[in-house]
């Protein structure tokens, strides 16, 4: 008797997958493209809802106040600054360079209007919070159903 093996015809897909993201990793690596192509950096971001605002926290480490420009143009909010490179002694020889030092940029199209003068931004352990009241057109209004009579 045989025994029964389930197919799983999506399986081929994953290794195939596989196969061209390594090749493709291993193109960039191998192509001389400008830095600016290649490298960059951009802060993570959440961005939440709740009945009154919308609240953006990005992670900024190594930075302070003063790195970080924010703007609001229309429904996009614009978070961007330059994290500094640090001071390099003479006779230090690196292994690894992973941390990015530069400017960076990233925008967010927020869902709803808010209240741009009553906007607010604070910056607490390399987290920038923004919080963002939603304006009266923007919050959602439930309608009473009256029963016909």
């Amino acid at each position: 008797m045989m025994d029964l093996i389930p197919r799983k015809p999506f399986s081929e897909l994953s290794t195939v997958r596989n196969e061209m993201d390594r090749l493709w990793n291993r193109f960039l690596d191998d192509w001389p493209l400008p830095a600016a192509f290649t490298r960059g950096w951009a802060p993570t971001a959440d961005i939440s809802e709740t009945k009154d605002k919308l609240i953006v926290k990005a992670e900024l480490p190594g930075l302070e106040p003063e790195d970080i420009k924010l703007s609001l143009s229309g429904n996009l909010l614009t978070i961007q600054g330059e994290k500094k490179k640090e001071k390099e002694e003479k006779d230090e020889h690196h292994y690894s360079l992973e941390r990015y030092s530069g400017e960076f940029q990233r925008s967010f199209r927020l869902p709803v209007e808010v209240l741009e003068e009553k906007i607010e931004a604070k910056f607490d352990k390399g987290v920038l919070t923004i919080t963002l009241p939603k304006s009266a057109k923007s919050k959602k209004k439930e309608i009473k159903i009256n029963k016909a009579k």
